[in-house]
């Protein structure tokens, strides 16, 4: 006996597999849906899709493509086999791209030329040489654009920076000798002043008279920073020698910067003051 299939079996039938199930019946794939049959209202036009299978750089790219995919010897090519698939290529990128197909028409006319003279009986003359291989030009051309296309193939397989690789950069702040802020003539003041007060405090009250030499003091602060690298601006006055003694070093002080004998700095804004040799002593 035959079954009859129930009206929900029929529905069953016909409804379409679910979105995870794999149907090769199906057309496409729709946000996740089969599609079986193309909508009636799609409209394409005839542009919109293009594929490309192989992108050439120029006749002698395509040229070189078409002898290699069909292994010719490039020394003795078939005019004959190129120049008709080459006339096809140029005929499809015509209809869609004249001006790109200017160039190529350029080669095709070239190819033609020597499909012709190729044809042509050739005639030897007694003493004349062997009439040359009109394909010699279009080969050496080949070579060459082989040779460079290879070599450019090869450079861009190197490493190359920014596509494959960038150069680290840190930034660390260098400085041959440390530089110190200018001293203020005030601030010398103040310091000078400083000294002197404290000389008072402990001056004697006795009237001498005494002849003192800038000469011979510049030369006693000269020996005193010596071998030292840095020395306060305070150790530099003796104390209890008077008022006399202070003021003639202070001016020896003046006399030795003046010459560029010594280096008279400051680390900051009311730090203290230190002096220095300006020269190395032999």
């Amino acid at each position: 006996m035959g079954h009859t299939a129930t009206p929900e079996r029929q529905d069953n039938a016909h409804a379409p597999p679910p979105a995870d199930a794999v149907d090769p019946v199906a057309l496409a794939r729709l946000y996740g849906e089969p599609l079986f049959a193309l909508p009636q209202d799609l409209y394409i036009p005839p542009d919109a899709l293009e594929v490309f299978l192989e992108a050439f750089e120029g006749p002698l790219d395509l040229l070189l493509y078409l002898i290699r995919k069909q292994n010719f010897n490039i020394l003795d090519i078939p005019m004959v086999s190129v120049t008709r698939q080459y006339l096809a290529y140029v005929d499809e990128i015509r209809s869609r791209n004249l001006e790109l197909a200017a160039e190529y028409l350029l080669m095709a006319a070239m190819l033609i030329e020597i499909k012709s003279r190729m044809l042509l009986p050739t005639v030897h003359h007694a003493g004349e040489a062997e009439a040359e291989d009109p394909r010699a030009e279009l080969v050496r051309r080949l070579l060459e654009y082989e040779q460079i296309k290879l070599a450019a193939q090869q450079l861009g397989h190197l490493p190359q920076y920014g596509r494959d690789f960038v150069r680290a950069q840190i930034a660390i702040e260098q400085s041959l000798a440390p530089r110190f802020p200018d001293l203020d003539v005030a601030e010398l003041q103040a310091a000078w002043r400083d000294i002197f007060k404290r000389a008072r405090l402990v001056q004697h009250h006795r009237i001498t008279r005494e002849e003192l030499s800038v000469r011979e003091y510049m030369g006693q602060v000269l020996k005193a920073l010596q071998g030292r690298r840095f020395v306060p601006f305070e150790e530099l006055f003796p104390t209890g020698r008077g008022t006399p003694v202070l003021v003639v070093t202070f001016v020896a002080l003046l006399e030795l910067a003046k010459e560029s004998l010594i280096e008279i700095t400051q680390a900051e804004a009311f730090a203290p003051i230190y002096l220095r040799l300006a020269y190395t002593p032999a």
